[in-house]
């Protein structure tokens, strides 16, 4: 995957190899869904805020009894029905909007939204702005140039019309775009889904240290597995280690119980015969 880079002139002086995990991801609306509503609702400061009838001042007495005026039954002034009462479920500056995002998430809709602007024809490579000093005109003058390439025509006029993206954001440069409505400066490692998509032109500038930059946000650190110091064990622990370790002998064979035979019965009894006496 190539693409082209040009100079302050407009002019292509070269081409540059573009990984396929950064600016070759395929489109998911689920996902970029997602992540961009979740990133903005982080951003969200609540400022509404109403009060509840438990916050008006006032109302702790109760206007009148209960029964024989013939009025309606009221508990206090500040019920939510009556003119300067609390409100009810109103917005609460109380509440918290924020959502969490997981890290491969929030990289894969950066990817995303990049390959989606190179698909697009909306991204353009820039090798060096060359804005020593600051200066407004310089400036708007580069995006005109710029405005000349081909896809690129409403750079110059239109409305969030470009993101420019520096690898290494000078003070010159970022002063020189401050003045310019319809652009916004960004350093690469801070670009996001969100500004991404905001802006219809995406401007790099010296796209090979700007690839790099997100090519180390994106890269996958792989885990060397390292082998863990033996602990020391003490000598119980190395008697147990041992001895689960050893064989245990078998055991000898235990003779068998033989049953003992049923009792005879008893024996007959002898019964004495005293002698007839005559």
């Amino acid at each position: 995957m190539e693409t082209n880079i040009y100079n302050a002139e407009g002019k292509k002086t070269g081409t540059l190899a573009l990984p396929e995990e950064i600016f070759g991801v395929a489109w998911n609306a689920a996902l970029m869904h997602q992540v961009v509503t979740s990133m903005m609702d982080n951003a969200r400061t609540p400022v509404a805020h109403v009060k509840d009838r438990g916050a008006v001042s006032g109302g702790g007495k109760k206007p009148w009894k209960q029964k024989g005026t013939g009025r309606a039954r009221v508990g206090s002034i500040r019920s939510p029905i009556w003119r300067g009462g609390g409100v009810t479920h109103g917005p609460l500056k109380d509440k918290d909007y924020s959502r969490e995002i997981p890290k491969k998430m929030r990289l894969k809709a950066l990817c995303m939204a990049l390959s989606r602007k190179l698909k697009d024809g909306e991204l353009i490579f820039v090798d060096s702005f060359g804005l020593d000093t600051p200066k407004t005109a310089a400036a708007s003058k580069l995006m005109g140039v710029l405005a000349g390439v081909s896809g690129f025509e409403k750079l110059a006029y239109r409305k969030n019309a470009a993101l420019v993206a520096l690898s290494d954001p000078k003070e010159s440069t970022l002063k020189s775009f401050r003045n310019l409505g319809n652009v916004e400066t960004k350093p690469v490692r801070d670009l996001n889904p969100v500004t991404v998509l905001k802006y219809r032109y995406l401007v790099i500038e010296n796209p090979e240290a700007a690839v790099a930059i997100i090519a180390t946000r994106t890269a996958k650190k792989s885990m060397e597995k390292t082998e863990k110091p033996k602990k020391q064990t003490s000598a119980r622990s190395a008697r147990r280690a041992l001895k689960a370790k050893t064989p245990k002998a078998p055991k000898a064979a235990k003779p068998k119980k033989v049953k003992k035979e049923a009792k005879e019965s008893a024996p007959e009894a002898v019964v004495e015969t005293k002698s007839e006496t005559k």
